[in-house]
């Protein structure tokens, strides 16, 4: 025999289906981690990076503490950039050694166009190391 009883509402446990909530979740997270990635390297107006290569040494959990760097450019010109203006080769050198004097732990990175050639990069980040010593570093994408 079957039984005759109805349901009704109040005897229906309702359901929550927790997917859509769990992709528009995803969705935000995705949306932060992209911005978040985008932001955290500091551009230079007017220069390239080139791409970086097989056997690059990456950065590690030391190199990756929030120390403050001196980031210098030099664009698709020649031409140095410190804080996005174009200054000499002097008045570099006294800016890294102003640096280095209040910052003894600081590094200096190089941001060098990818327009200019191995030679002219060399040269600079050469020079560069005269002024720093082995806290000069070149920085690639």
């Amino acid at each position: 025999m079957r039984s005759r009883r109805r349901r009704t509402p109040s005897s229906q446990i309702p359901e929550v289906n927790l997917v859509p909530m769990m992709d528009v979740l995803m969705t935000v997270l995705t949306f932060f981690i992209i911005i978040s990635m985008t932001l955290t390297g500091q551009q230079l107006l007017g220069v390239n990076l080139p791409q970086s290569v097989e056997g690059a040494i990456p950065q590690n959990e030391a190199e990756a503490a929030p120390e403050e760097t001196l980031i210098v450019g030099l664009d698709s010109d020649g031409v140095i950039l410190l804080e996005d203006k174009a200054i000499t080769f002097i008045q570099l050198t006294r800016r890294i050694q102003e640096y280095f004097a209040s910052n003894p732990e600081g590094k200096v990175i190089l941001k060098a166009d990818r327009e200019l050639s191995y030679r002219e990069v060399a040269q600079f980040l050469t020079q560069l190391r005269d002024i720093g010593g082995n806290r000069v570093s070149l920085a690639v994408e």
